[in-house]
């Protein structure tokens, strides 16, 4: 009896340990006790991390709730859950959330992020997609020969033992990749011996450069996808809505970006010859064409401070340095200029190219003082003054509608010795040592120690001065002014 007794109050024990999942318009609600056990029972879990004050998630919300019911009563083996990640902030930064709102998809307990819309639709079709195998099980030779032919890029995995450890590591960076490539995987000894190959073996097939590549290392995650990221592409990819995707969110981050004119008969004439330094690279830098007749690609040559008329010419952007960008002194598309270019920024020798406009001669006649790449450091780290910057973007219309208020405030402070109220066009002028992502950003520079401290409250003329009399003690982001930023989309540098 006693043993009957203890065995009841331990099972007990543990019922009261596991978290009731409660559920809101057909949507888990997850927090730190139950998040693990809902993606141990369930194969499939989308699960949104969001913020009550967020103006994107309001918006999705009502599409997720929708979407999830969607998938309820079609039977679909997918559960669409969230977590305030205001709340739950050990869980969010647990995994890895950096922004509001993040999506990811757990598939039998691997998380990839969400690449999908934010309607309805979009919702369901991507994550029954994402149900669907990974990879498509070629049986015979025809088989095998008509998906690779139907296809522009295929990656065929072959394995004797499709649930040996290396076919799981094919089919988890199937997985993950799912949305720009297609995946087949065979077992059959015909198929082997059709294609030459043997057991492990993953070979991509391609329609361009060398028909096929054939990866030969061991069978590890991270190395398979970078080998997928980099033959996938041609050695020379040129830039379009196709490939935007795939070239930004490959492994490859430092990209050389060749400006080419179709109409002038640029890339007959260039792109063959910088084939041989981008065979070269391959596994380091990125070849990519951008045609410049094209209306789309005027915000990447602005990005340059280039013109159509600079074509043909080049640069290298690395996506993971503030965007740093090099500029060639030999501007030469030849091959041994573009080789002796590239190979000089891979051993670190090239200095970064930042933009500076000439210094106005009445740059300092107004209220606020017009600063360039020049005469910033001169200005803004004056240690007798307290010194405001807006750095703005002329086509940016929240600096636009800043500009009067900012140009009063200018003139209510204009008598004030210790005061300097400034602005730099932040598109035509960089600064190695100040990095600007949103526009505007207010940053006041504060006389003695030259700390910077920026301004994140209303941009009126009430609140800009009480930042500059409370010596930016006042003006940091509250909860409305987050959401007015979330649901006005904020201009950043970094969106060609």
């Amino acid at each position: 009896m006693k043993f009957f007794a203890l065995t009841f109050a331990v099972i007990c024990c543990f019922a009261s340990t596991l978290a009731k999942i409660e559920i809101e318009d057909s949507v888990l609600v997850l927090t730190k006790d139950n998040i693990a056990e809902a993606i141990e029972q369930n194969d499939y879990v989308l699960v949104e991390f969001y913020a009550p004050w967020c103006g994107h998630c309001k918006a999705l919300a009502p599409e997720y709730a929708k979407a999830a019911k969607k998938l309820e009563e079609g039977g679909f083996p997918v559960k669409l859950a969230k977590v305030d990640a205001t709340i739950e902030t050990e869980l969010a930064e647990k995994h890895e959330v950096r922004g509001y709102p993040t999506l990811k998809f757990y598939r039998k307990g691997s998380a990839i992020d969400y690449g999908g819309g934010r309607q309805a639709d979009d919702i369901v079709n991507w994550v029954i997609k994402k149900t669907s195998p990974v990879a498509k099980v070629l049986t015979t030779t025809e088989e095998a020969k008509s998906f690779i032919e139907a296809q522009n890029v295929a990656i065929v995995g072959f394995f004797k033992d499709v649930e040996s450890d290396g076919a799981k590591v094919f089919l988890e960076v199937g997985n993950a990749l799912n949305d720009n490539h297609v995946f087949g995987i065979s077992s059959n000894d015909e198929v082997f011996n059709e294609y030459g190959t043997s057991d492990g073996k993953v070979i991509l097939f391609k329609k361009f450069d060398e028909g096929k590549n054939e990866f030969n290392d061991e069978l590890d995650l991270k190395k398979l996808q970078k080998f997928i990221s980099v033959h996938a592409l041609p050695l020379v990819v040129d830039f379009n809505h196709d490939t935007a995707q795939k070239i930004f969110s490959g492994d490859i981050k430092s990209h050389l970006l060749v400006f080419l004119s179709k109409e002038a008969g640029h890339f007959e004439e260039y792109v063959e010859k910088i084939k041989e330094p981008a065979k070269k690279f391959r596994e380091e830098v990125l070849f990519v064409t951008i045609n410049v007749d094209e209306s789309d690609h005027e915000r990447i040559l602005e990005f340059f401070g280039m013109k159509k008329s600079d074509a043909p010419a080049m640069r290298i952007i690395e996506l993971e340095q503030d965007m740093a960008k090099y500029k060639p002194e030999n501007p030469e598309l030849s091959s041994e200029n573009v080789l002796e270019f590239v190979t000089a920024f891979t051993e670190g020798k090239l200095k970064r190219h930042l933009f500076t406009q000439d210094l106005p001669e009445d740059w300092d006649k107004n209220p606020v003082k017009v600063l360039v790449g020049a005469n910033f450091h001169e200005v803004a780290y004056d240690k007798k003054k307290n010194v405001l910057v807006e750095f703005y973007a002329p086509w940016c219309g929240h600096c636009q509608k800043l500009a009067p208020i900012y140009e009063a405030l200018g003139e209510k402070y204009k008598d004030r010795e210790d005061l300097v109220i400034a602005k730099m066009d932040a598109t035509a002028n960089e600064l190695e040592d100040v990095k600007i992502i949103n526009y505007p950003t207010i940053t006041l520079y504060k006389k003695e120690t030259n700390e910077a401290v920026e301004y994140n409250d209303d941009r009126t003329l009430e609140g800009l001065s009480k930042f500059i009399e409370s010596d930016g003690a006042y003006g940091q982001a509250t909860e409305e002014a987050q959401e007015e930023d979330e649901d006005d989309d904020v201009p950043r540098k970094d969106e060609l």
